[in-house]
C-alpha cells in the first residue's frame, strides 16, 4: 500500500477496508487534501463537496465495520464528469449558455456508483457541449494538465483526466463520442476504456456516445466495469445483460503469444503523427512482438472525407441547438464553438445528408480493416497536448477535428478501445497507445492492456503539485 492514500489503487483500498487496515474516512480526507494542493493549479473540479464526501465516507466506514459493504467500490473516492447527471445538481454541459436546473435523477453511471457505496466527492469539468479536446470552457475555469501546466489535459473529459493523473483518488468517470475519454487519458498518462457501445448504459444515449472508467491502472478500470456495466432500461442502446467475469482481466505477458495485432501508424486523415509519438508506438509494437504477438502493419482506412463529414454533421447539429437558445444565451457560448457551429448555415440538405452518411461509411471501413486482427494498436492522438488556452490542436474552428482520426472510427464501429501510456516525449509528456478490439470484446481489450502494462518500461513518477 502506498503511504499516500490518495495514490492507492481502488483494488488496494477495498482490500484494506475488508481487512480493517484502513477507513474510508481517512482515505477521503487524504484525497481531499491532495485536491486542495492541486486544485488552484488544475481547476479540474465542479461541485467539490468535502463535507458531503466525509458524510458518505463515515457511512461507508460503518458498513465495513459491520461487514456489510454495498458493493465492490464501497468507500472508494470517485469523480463523475459534469455532463453525467447527478440528482439535484445542474448540468451546465461546460457552457455558460445553459439555464441551470437541478437534475431529477442520477444518470446510469452515477446511479451505479451511488448504489455500490462509492464516495462521490466531486464532478469534473469539461468544455462547451463536450465538443473540444481541451479544458477550455465558457462556464468552468480553464483546466490544465498536471504534467505541464501550460498544456491542455485534453477533452472533453478534461477535468477527469487531470484529476486521475494528479491523484484525486483512484476512480473517475468520463464520456466519449470521438475520443473524449482516450485523448485526455493519452495526454495525461492514465488508463481508460471506451467500451463497446451500450456496454455501460448512459442517459441520454446517442450514436457513438459512451461512458467509461478513467484510472491510473487497468485493474481499477476492470473493477469499475463490474459496477458501471450493470444494465439500465433508460438506455435504449444498452446491451443485453452479459455475465462477464471482469476479474479475469488479470493475465500475464504470455497472454499475448499468438495474438494477431494490427499496427496502425497513419490515420489516413488529419494531422501527421509527431515523430516522438510514432517512435513510442513503434517501440510498443516491438514489445508486443517480443512477447510473442504477431504484429502486422495496417494501411489507413479513414479518409479526410469521412472526418469532414462527421465534423459537418456535428456542426449542423450544434447550430440547430444554438438556434433554439435565446440571444443572450447564444452570446455566452464559447466564441470558437459559435463560429464552428454557425459555419454550417449555408449547408444544403444534400450536403448534410452526405455528411451524415460518412458515419456509416466510417463504421463499415473500420470493421473491415480490423476483421483480420484480434486487436489493433495505434497512437491515441497524432500530436502532443496543445497549449492549455487553445480550444483545439489546430486552433482553427474550420479544422477542429484533425486530431481524432485514430479515435473516432471506433466510436462509430462501436468497438471497444483503450488508451494506455506507452512512453514519454523528451519534454516528459505522456504518450498514449490505443488498443482496439472486436465489438463486444471489452474484456479482451482489458487483458491485452494488462499484459502490456507488465511489459512496458517502468513508468515515471506521477507529477506533484507545485511547491510540494
Amino acid at each position: 500500500m502506498n503511504n499516500a492514500l490518495h495514490a492507492a489503487s481502488a483494488v488496494e483500498l477495498v482490500a484494506a477496508y475488508r481487512d480493517g487496515k484502513l477507513s474510508p474516512v481517512e482515505v477521503t480526507q487524504d484525497v481531499l487534501a491532495q485536491v486542495a494542493r492541486w486544485e488552484p493549479h488544475l481547476q479540474a473540479t465542479y461541485l467539490l463537496r468535502p463535507e458531503a464526501a466525509l458524510e458518505q465516507a463515515r457511512a461507508s466506514e460503518a458498513r465495513w465495520r459491520s461487514s456489510a459493504p454495498l458493493g465492490p467500490l464501497d468507500g472508494v473516492p470517485v469523480t463523475i464528469k459534469e455532463n453525467i447527471a447527478t440528482r439535484g445538481d445542474p448540468l451546465p454541459a461546460g457552457t455558460a449558455a445553459v439555464d441551470l436546473k437541478p437534475a431529477a435523477l442520477d444518470a446510469p453511471p452515477a446511479a451505479r456508483l451511488r448504489e455500490t457505496g462509492a464516495v462521490i466527492f466531486s464532478k469534473t469539468t469539461m468544455p462547451d457541449y463536450g465538443m473540444l479536446s481541451s479544458g477550455l470552457s465558457s462556464f468552468h475555469t480553464l483546466a490544465r494538465n498536471p504534467w505541464d501546466l501550460t498544456r491542455t489535459p485534453g477533452g472533453s473529459s478534461a477535468g477527469a483526466g487531470a484529476a486521475a493523473a494528479a491523484g484525486y483518488g483512484p476512480l473517475h468517470v468520463g464520456t466519449d463520442i470521438g475520443g473524449s475519454l482516450r485523448l485526455p487519458a493519452g495526454w495525461c498518462g492514465i488508463f481508460t476504456l471506451k467500451p463497446t457501445l451500450g456496454r455501460i448504459p448512459i442517459d441520454p444515449p446517442y450514436m457513438g456516445r459512451a461512458a467509461g472508467p478513467m484510472t491510473r491502472t487497468v485493474g481499477d478500470s476492470a473493477l469499475m466495469m463490474q459496477v458501471l456495466s450493470r444494465p439500465d432500461a433508460r438506455d435504449s442502446m444498452n446491451l443485453p445483460p452479459n455475465d462477464i467475469d471482469w476479474a479475469a482481466f488479470d493475465v500475464g505477458a504470455d497472454h499475448l503469444k499468438g495474438l494477431r495485432i494490427g499496427l496502425l501508424l497513419d490515420a489516413g486523415c488529419g494531422l501527421p503523427v509527431d515523430p516522438e509519438i510514432h517512435a513510442a508506438v513503434e517501440h510498443a509494437a516491438r514489445l508486443f512482438e517480443a512477447a510473442g504477438a504477431i504484429v502486422e502493419p495496417m494501411r489507413p482506412f479513414m479518409t479526410q472525407a469521412m472526418l469532414d463529414g462527421m465534423d459537418h454533421l456535428w456542426r449542423m447539429r450544434s447550430n440547430v441547438d444554438m438556434k433554439a437558445l435565446r440571444p443572450d444565451q447564444r452570446a455566452r457560448v464559447l466564441p470558437y464553438i459559435r463560429v464552428w457551429a454557425e459555419s454550417s448555415a449555408g449547408f444544403s440538405g444534400e450536403h448534410v445528408f452526405r455528411a451524415f452518411s460518412q458515419f456509416h461509411t466510417t463504421r463499415v471501413a473500420a470493421v473491415a480493416a480490423c476483421a483480420k486482427f484480434d486487436y489493433v494498436i495505434s497512437p491515441v492522438a497524432p500530436n502532443m497536448p496543445a497549449a492549455a488556452e487553445d480550444p483545439s490542436p489546430t486552433n482553427d474552428p474550420l479544422r477542429p477535428l484533425e486530431h481524432i482520426g485514430f479515435t473516432v472510427p471506433f466510436n462509430m464501429s462501436e468497438q471497444p478501445a483503450a488508451s494506455i501510456n506507452c512512453g514519454y516525449s523528451a519534454a516528459v509528456l505522456p504518450i498514449g497507445l490505443q488498443i482496439a478490439g472486436q465489438r463486444f470484446d471489452d474484456l479482451g481489450v482489458l487483458r491485452v492492456a494488462r499484459a502490456f502494462e507488465q511489459i512496458r518500461e517502468a513508468q515515471r513518477p506521477w507529477p506533484e503539485p507545485p511547491g510540494a
